[in-house]
């Protein structure tokens, strides 16, 4: 009843918590139930506009915003002539035609693995929002992939105006190691043919998250054209000061932007986010602009040049006294021997357990040796061995002498070699003209596979790529974070329909806590005040009486089983041996109180009970003033008399050579009994006692 009481609790709100998931888990399934209806009902259909129009009609929202308003997903409306690229994947068809997978193979790597040969899909994503928000997934993992797309039209940064990549970026499966950046590929003749696309085509800028265990990065790497000999070289922006680990982690669509604006500033954000601004003259490794001046690299250091500014004295001297070879801890003088110190006992001896193994062969492993053990005569000895005196510091120590330092008279500085003129300097102010921009492609090489790429535009206006997120990644991301609450909101919206939950809630609640604090503990305090007395318990009582519990106590006592055995053990033994006492061992039984045989209570007697006295049994007397007033049914034996009865039992089982006797523990065995029908009063007599009073 006890383990029902405490779980009764847990129980209960178990069943709450089942009602409740019930019925959300209902509403979510019938939603579920409804669209897999509408694909059955439009599958086929080539209009996805329509199927899209008669779901919102028909279907119960699955999110809605602050305002209760369905959110909704629609592929964006755009005026193409804002957008130099744009790709929404939606129109599979369109898009496939737009973007060419590469056929390329790497140089200088292993021929298995030189071949692009990464899967490229145009899917839902996994965590479906919308089954018609398609986006381009990378689908294979540890394989070089590459796919491009030519520009609408070229980006040229001869016109003052913004440049502004955005896209979005799911990581379905996480990201370990791998990258999901983009490269804007220069106008250049080696990036005309797409199905060459590799990692040596010319781009223009790169741009996107990359990792690789714990290096996480935000690229943004353009490539200079030197003024002047026109060599090219990477320039690397800057790590932003947060650092980017959700975006690898948490399988979500996210939202990257660079702007690069004709002042030479730049941008990013993430999802709305900004995370890094500065300038490409300032912010970026190498710089843009190289020194004006060099180091000469024909001019080198004279020999005669002294760099060091302190040197030692030369004349100094170490003193007479001063002994470098003093160590700095000698023996302690003053320290004795321990008294009990066995220096002709070694701390370890050979283990006197140990035995040779079987395998040993004494011609390829040679002698064989007991391993050692600790010496056991040691323990209890201050030490064993060798004593040594303990260290201490030595009072003559100072280490080793060096003469001190001084400054030096021919110091002449750090030497640097003269500057020069930089052969290849230039200046160029205005770094944000860079190399046009023909095509995006994606070169990756990735670890995780079901990287999601969706939403890719490229336009000259920061309010446009703003107003085509607010359609694309703000509803994807506000549906995903309404439907992340999503059994909340049934929670809500069940407790809203049926107030009487919130009833039960609190009974569940409140029994409990009613239980325990009023019944509960009130039953454990008193079991606790009960056992602080001596007084008879209902349990105790139910215990005296064998378990029984009987309500009448005046009632007969009924015995055990082992007392029952223990009886008639007794009186077989005493049947043999006082034929005449039978029918009073009978009456003894019956009344299950101290029988003791009427003996005399002459001379004989007395001395009866002194010759018992000097053997060492145990008297009636005794027996009674150990037990008070001889009422066994109340008070238990004392220690003495239990070992007396065990002294006594022994001596008489040695005697009789009785196994039966044996078995009975409930007997004293007093004396010998009768002989002829007299007793005899020279050695003890035997005394029965019940079981319960042991």
């Amino acid at each position: 009843m006890r383990k029902l009481d405490q779980r009764f609790p847990s129980v209960a709100l178990l069943l709450v918590a089942l009602l409740i998931s019930s019925k959300c888990i209902n509403n979510v399934a019938g939603r579920e139930a409804e669209d897999d209806d509408y694909e059955d009902e439009f599958d086929g259909r080539a209009d996805n506009t329509e199927m899209n129009e008669k779901k919102q009609e028909n279907s119960a929202p699955l999110a809605t915003d602050d305002n209760g308003i369905e959110i909704t997903y629609e592929s964006p409306k755009y005026d193409i002539a804002n957008f130099y690229f744009i790709d929404h994947f939606d129109d599979t068809e369109m898009s496939q035609k737009l973007w060419v997978k590469s056929q390329a193979k790497k140089d200088d790597i292993a021929e298995e693995i030189a071949k692009y040969d990464g899967v490229w899909n145009w899917e839902a994503p996994q965590r479906i929002v919308w089954k018609d928000d398609v986006g381009l997934v990378l689908k294979s993992k540890a394989k070089h992939a590459a796919i491009a797309a030519r520009l609408t039209k070229p980006f040229t940064f001869t016109e003052n105006k913004d440049l502004v990549v955005q896209y979005e970026v799911t990581m379905q499966e996480g990201q370990e190691c791998g990258g999901a950046y983009i490269k804007l590929l220069s106008a250049d003749p080696e990036s005309e043919d797409l199905t060459m696309f590799n990692d040596k085509t010319p781009y223009t800028i790169m741009f996107g998250p990359d990792k690789c265990g714990n290096d996480i990065k935000m690229h943004f790497i353009f490539r200079h054209v030197n003024p002047i000999n026109g060599s090219i070289t990477e320039k690397h922006c800057r790590k932003p000061k947060e650092r980017l680990e959700e975006p690898f982690k948490d399988k979500l669509p996210h939202l990257y932007r660079l702007v690069v604006r004709p002042d030479n500033s730049y941008e990013i954000s993430v999802d709305h986010k900004v995370i890094n601004t500065g300038s490409l003259l300032t912010d970026f490794t190498p710089p843009v602009n190289p020194p004006s001046t060099i180091d000469d690299p024909q001019d080198k250091k004279p020999d005669d040049w002294d760099e060091r500014e302190k040197i030692t004295d030369p004349t100094a001297k170490k003193p007479d006294d001063w002994d470098d070879d003093a160590p700095p801890q000698v023996p302690d003088a003053n320290a004795v021997m321990p008294d009990g110190w066995l220096e002709d006992e070694p701390e370890m001896i050979p283990d006197p357990a140990a035995t040779i193994p079987e395998d040993w062969d004494f011609e390829m492993d040679g002698e064989w040796e007991a391993p050692l053990v600790d010496n056991p005569i040691c323990e209890k000895a201050p030490g064993c061995g060798t004593w040594k005196a303990p260290l201490i510091s030595n009072p003559n120590y100072k280490g080793k002498w060096r003469a001190p330092l001084i400054k030096n008279p021919n110091y002449r500085g750090k030497w640097t070699p003269r500057k020069i003129a930089n052969p290849d300097f230039f200046e160029d102010l205005n770094p944000y003209k860079m190399t046009p921009i023909a095509s995006v492609g994606i070169e990756l090489w990735s670890m995780s596979n079901n990287i999601l790429f969706d939403n890719l535009i490229i336009t000259d206006d920061v309010k446009v790529a703003l107003d085509y997120a607010t359609q694309t990644f703000d509803v994807k991301r506000k549906y995903i974070e309404k439907k992340s609450d999503s059994v909340l909101n049934q929670t809500k919206a069940f407790f809203k329909e049926s107030p009487w939950a919130w009833f039960v809630i609190a009974m569940i609640i409140v029994l409990p806590l009613t239980y325990y604090c009023f019944i509960y503990n009130n039953k454990k305090d008193g079991c606790a005040d009960a056992k602080k007395t001596d007084a008879i318990q209902p349990d105790d009582v139910s215990n005296a009486d064998g378990g029984n519990g009987d309500k009448n106590p005046n009632s007969k006592k009924k015995k055990s089983d082992l007392e029952v055995k223990a009886a008639d053990a007794t009186e077989t033994n005493a049947g043999n041996e006082f034929p005449d006492d039978e029918s009073d061992s009978k009456d003894k039984d019956s009344t299950e109180s101290f029988e003791m045989e009427e003996g005399s209570e002459d001379k004989d007697g007395e001395d009866s009970d002194a010759d018992a006295k000097k053997i060492g049994a145990i008297q009636p007397n005794d027996i009674r003033n150990a037990g008070g007033d001889g009422d066994s049914s109340k008070k238990k034996k004392s220690d003495v008399e239990v070992k007396a009865a065990g002294f006594t039992e022994t001596d008489v089982l040695d005697d009789d050579n009785d196994d039966k006797d044996k078995e009975s523990t409930e007997s004293f065995e007093m004396g010998q009994g009768h002989k002829g029908g007299e007793e005899d009063t020279t050695k003890p007599r035997k005394r029965r006692v019940r079981k319960d009073e042991s």
